[in-house]
């Protein structure tokens, strides 16, 4: 799965979940860029991206992502690892 199909898809949930649709995520997007992602809709975010991807993360890789970089990293490592 390419890096940027994935950064489109995971842009998509955002802007569906915290219904903005100006938001355009790079990989060194953090929570402090996005008035709207905080605790709450961050863990609202985790859910629809596993379900989108029909993929699991552990609690410790989420805590682990500074980024959405990171947090792409974490899916393509997923999904090339059950392909």
């Amino acid at each position: 799965m390419e890096r940027n199909i994935v950064l489109n898809q995971i842009n998509e949930i955002f802007i569906d979940i915290l219904d903005n649709k100006q938001i355009q995520l790079s990989d060194k997007t953090t929570a402090n860029d996005i008035e709207e992602w905080n605790s709450l809709t961050h863990m609202e975010l985790v859910v629809s991206i596993e379900k989108h991807f029909k993929i699991r993360f552990s609690l410790k890789e989420i805590q682990s992502w500074s980024n959405v970089g990171e947090m792409i990293d974490c899916v393509l490592s997923k999904k090339n690892s059950h392909s």
